[in-house]
């Protein structure tokens, strides 16, 4: 079972993580994040099985994740306020439980968790799917100019996109460096995060890109992206990118 949580208190995700394992020794944390700007883009990119979510979070309600983004993952709320009952209910809540939490509750809501799952072999990401209609559309190709000419550019010929100098730029697999008119923010909202990945704040790289991995300390990772990049450059997933790096990577 593969978790995310949503707590902007360090302290209590630690303990909630921590009784999550007793509960259930296999269950795979992928994230801790405290506001509704870095959850958004998580959830973006990556999904969990379930998601247990604080009400209140370092930058406003939770509830404004699903103003930016259309989530259909089953939804366990931890919380200390009992007046979002009513709205979170709304939502796909599977339980709703008052801080300080109990062992014993969360046991109960992890059931009901596997129970309606099992019972009516629920298929959260097909459903929503389903309700949607059709899928996202993602960037197919980019009009670059060089100099007084202009040039098509498929992204699925780009190997990553990075910062430079105060400038953003793409390396084609031909291994060419083309000036962008993106930031690296908007570009990741326009690229199929099936494929790219924002590994840093200098980089965003495709999935086909990747060469070579390794341990690189602190639970990062370095790569070693096809082109090779230029002299004096390293691609490294930073610290608050790996865990949802290696879930992207074993999608």
């Amino acid at each position: 079972m593969n978790i995310l949580i949503i707590e902007d208190e360090s302290l209590a995700a630690e303990r909630l993580e921590k009784i999550i394992r007793e509960i259930d020794p296999s269950a795979n944390v992928l994230a801790k994040l405290g506001s509704v700007k870095d959850s958004v883009q998580w959830l973006m990119h990556n999904t969990a099985d379930i998601i247990f979510l604080d009400i209140q979070l370092s930058d406003g309600l939770s509830f404004n994740i699903f103003d930016h983004i259309a989530v259909s993952t089953p939804i366990i709320f931890t919380t200390a306020y009992d007046q979002y009952a009513i709205k979170a209910f709304k939502l796909n809540s599977v339980a709703y439980l008052l801080k300080p939490l109990r062992k014993k509750e969360l046991e109960e809501s992890l059931k009901k968790y596997h129970s309606m799952k099992s019972a009516f072999g629920i298929d959260f990401e097909h459903m929503m799917a389903t309700y949607q209609g059709r899928k996202p559309e993602y960037k197919k190709r980019f009009l670059i100019r060089l100099g007084d000419q202009y040039k098509k550019v498929e992204t699925g010929d780009i190997a990553y996109f990075f910062a430079m100098d105060k400038s953003i730029f793409c390396k084609t697999f031909q291994g060419k460096n083309l000036d962008m008119d993106y930031s690296l923010d908007t570009l990741e909202e326009l690229l199929d995060p099936e494929k790219f990945f924002r590994i840093n704040r200098k980089y965003i790289v495709n999935i086909e890109a990747i060469d070579h991995m390794v341990a690189w300390g602190r639970g990062r990772v370095k790569l070693d992206l096809k082109p090779e990049l230029d002299e004096g450059m390293e691609a490294v997933v930073s610290i608050e990118r790996s865990a949802a790096f290696k879930s992207w990577l074993n999608a």
